[in-house]
C-alpha cells in the first residue's frame, strides 16, 4: 500500500514516528510531508524521517489561517497527485484532508483532545476514519460528523509511541544539567492554538518559583516565546543560571525521564510525564478534554494551584511501572481507512 503522512506540529512528529517503522515494516511505502512550524522539521531530521518540508504556520488569526489551509492544501494536492497513494493519514492535520479529498484519496485522521473545534469540523468530516482513545465519548464527536467512523484504542497515545524508548542520558550533558540536583521541566502554554486563545497568566509565576528551586529547563513553541522568556529571566539573561532556554530541538523524552518535576501547558508533554512516571502538573486553561479529565481524577495528573507552593524533590524511587502499548494496534486502525 502506498500511504502518505503529513506533519503538521512537533509532537505529530512522535506519534507518528513508531507508525511509519511498523507500516515499512509491514511492507507499505511510506512518504511524509512537514509543515515548518515549531520544531516540527528539526524532530524530523532528529529522528531520522524523510521527508518533504511544505508551507509554514499562519499566525493566531482565524483568517490568515483559513487562508493558509486552502494554500498548503493546493501546495499538498500538487506534490501528491501523481503518486498514486492509497490512503492519507494526518494526526489532526485539516490540510492534508482537504488535499486527500480533492484527488479522491481514502483518510484517516486522529486526535485526542476533542474540543478543538474548528479543527475537527474539517477533519472529521473530510476522514473516512476517526482514531481516538476510548476515554472520549463517542457523542462528544458526533457534532464533528464523526458517527460511524470511530476506531477507539485504550490508554494513552503516548503508551504507544513510547513503548519502545528507553532514556539516554545525553540529554544531560547537552544541556548541562547536574542529575545529582532536582531537575524541573516546564513546557509554554500553546497560547497560538485557536482552542487556548488567551495566555496563561501562570506561567511567569511558575518560572520565578522554579528557577531558585530547581535546574529549570523551559522548552518554547516559537521564536516569539523564545523571546518572552529573554523578558521573564532575571540576572542571568535569557539562559539563567538555572534557567535553561534550548536553541534547537532537544531529546525531550529522556529530558522527562530523567526530570523530577514537569509543568506543562499543553497535553502531549504532560501525558509523556504521565506514561514515564515522573510527577506532573498542567497549567491549561482551556476546556479539559476526556483524557485529562480521566488522569486527573486518577491522580496521575495534578492541577497547578498556587505556583508560589510549588515544590521540587529529587526523585529516588525508580519511574512507576510503565505501561507499553503496541504501535501496530494504531497504525491498522489508521489503515482501515483505504479499506
Amino acid at each position: 500500500m502506498r500511504v502518505w503522512i503529513d506533519l503538521t506540529n512537533s509532537p505529530h512528529v512522535l506519534v507518528m514516528r513508531p507508525l511509519i517503522d511498523v507500516m515499512r515494516a509491514d511492507g507499505h511505502h511510506v512518504e511524509v510531508t512537514a509543515r515548518d512550524f515549531a520544531q516540527t522539521l528539526q524532530l524530523c531530521e532528529r529522528l531520522g524521517i524523510d521527508h518533504t518540508a511544505i508551507g509554514s504556520h499562519a499566525g493566531s488569526s482565524r483568517l490568515r489561517k483559513a487562508g493558509r489551509l486552502a494554500s498548503r492544501s493546493r501546495a499538498l494536492r500538487r506534490w501528491a497527485r501523481h503518486r498514486h497513494f492509497d490512503v492519507a493519514l494526518g494526526h489532526a492535520s485539516n490540510d492534508v484532508m482537504v488535499a486527500a479529498k480533492l484527488l479522491g484519496i481514502p483518510s484517516a485522521t486522529a486526535f485526542d483532545y476533542e474540543w478543538a473545534t474548528v479543527q475537527h469540523n474539517v477533519n472529521c468530516r473530510l476522514a473516512r476514519v476517526v482514531v481516538v482513545p476510548d476515554a472520549i465519548p463517542p457523542q462528544r464527536l458526533d457534532r464533528y460528523g464523526a458517527r460511524g467512523k470511530l476506531r477507539r484504542y485504550p490508554g494513552l497515545k503516548e503508551e504507544y509511541y513510547l513503548a519502545d524508548f528507553e532514556p539516554d542520558a545525553a540529554v544531560l550533558d547537552e544541556l548541562a544539567l547536574d542529575p545529582s540536583e532536582p531537575i524541573a521541566v516546564v513546557r509554554t502554554p500553546p497560547d497560538r492554538s485557536l482552542y487556548h486563545r488567551h495566555e496563561s497568566p501562570v506561567f511567569p509565576r511558575v518560572l520565578e518559583r522554579l528557577r531558585d528551586r530547581a535546574q529549570t529547563v523551559v522548552l518554547p513553541r516559537t521564536d516569539r516565546q523564545r523571546a518572552e522568556l529573554a523578558e521573564l529571566a532575571v540576572g542571568g539573561g535569557a539562559a539563567g543560571p538555572r534557567l535553561i532556554v534550548p536553541e534547537r530541538a532537544i531529546d525531550a523524552q529522556s529530558l522527562i525521564a530523567y526530570s523530577d518535576l514537569v509543568i506543562s501547558g499543553g497535553g502531549t508533554m504532560n501525558r509523556e510525564a504521565v506514561a514515564l512516571g515522573v510527577p506532573v502538573f498542567t497549567t491549561f486553561e482551556g476546556r479539559l478534554g476526556a483524557v485529562d479529565e480521566q488522569l486527573l481524577a486518577k491522580g496521575r495528573l495534578h492541577r497547578l494551584g498556587d505556583p508560589d507552593r510549588i515544590e521540587v524533590v529529587k526523585r529516588t524511587d525508580p519511574a512507576a511501572d510503565r505501561i507499553r502499548r503496541n504501535p501496530r494496534d494504531i497504525a491498522a486502525m489508521l489503515l482501515s481507512a483505504a479499506k
